[in-house]
């Protein structure tokens, strides 16, 4: 028996993926073992209890699947995460990569995601067609930087992001969905993390190691 985790905000996609997985029998049985529609309580189920796979929404309300995941495999490494999502972005796609998800797949696929579970607690990594006509284009790209090096997460990459972008701490905030104290919190870690003195050097270094 497989045991899966779904995280997601919308409770007509969870239940969905519910029937789509516990009625499957190409394979190994799955059974859905909790849901979750925010990210906070995806890390404390997941922290607190044993599931093989976590099936996860990328964007969510408040912490994101790609901060959640980082929150969860900070902890314990060897979980499987496989991304559920509507958006075929790059961007996405090369955190999802960053974090150490086992899978990236568009919900518009979802037919054959008990497949994709059962692959990988093989061992396996799954891809959309679409993501893996995108693969070669986004590893050969120069701007992998090793964000782990530093210890910097997903939404701390974010932040990096705005903050090249010349946005306000306001206007991150928003973006973010955080307070404009936790943006500020969060800018002085990434600047010690990184060795930096202010926000324009933290923009210049943006450009200069990362997105060259």
């Amino acid at each position: 028996m497989i045991n899966v985790f779904i995280v997601d905000d919308d409770p007509l996609v969870s239940g969905a993926l519910k029937v789509i997985l516990e009625n499957d029998g190409d394979g190994e049985p799955i059974t859905v073992v909790n849901e979750a529609d925010n990210g906070k309580d995806a890390v404390s189920y997941a922290l607190g209890n044993d599931c093989d796979v976590i099936l996860m929404d990328i964007r969510m309300d408040g912490m994101d699947g790609l901060e959640t995941a980082d929150g969860i495999l900070s902890e314990k490494k060897d979980t499987k995460i496989i991304f559920l999502t509507t958006f075929l972005d790059d961007e996405y796609i090369n955190k999802a990569l960053t974090v150490g998800a086992k899978g990236y797949i568009l919900k518009q696929d979802c037919d054959g995601i008990a497949t994709c579970v059962r692959a990988v607690m093989d061992g396996k990594t799954v891809f959309a067609g679409k993501v893996v006509e995108k693969l070669p284009e986004l590893l050969n790209r120069k701007e992998h930087f090793d964000y782990s090096e530093f210890d910097i997460g997903p939404k701390e990459q974010e932040l990096i992001e705005h903050v090249a972008e010349g946005l306000s701490n306001k206007e991150i905030s928003e973006r973010m969905f955080l307070s404009e104290g936790t943006v500020r919190n969060m800018m002085s870690s990434v600047l010690s993390k990184l060795d930096l003195r202010d926000r324009t050097q933290l923009a210049c270094f943006y450009y200069q190691k990362i997105r060259i």
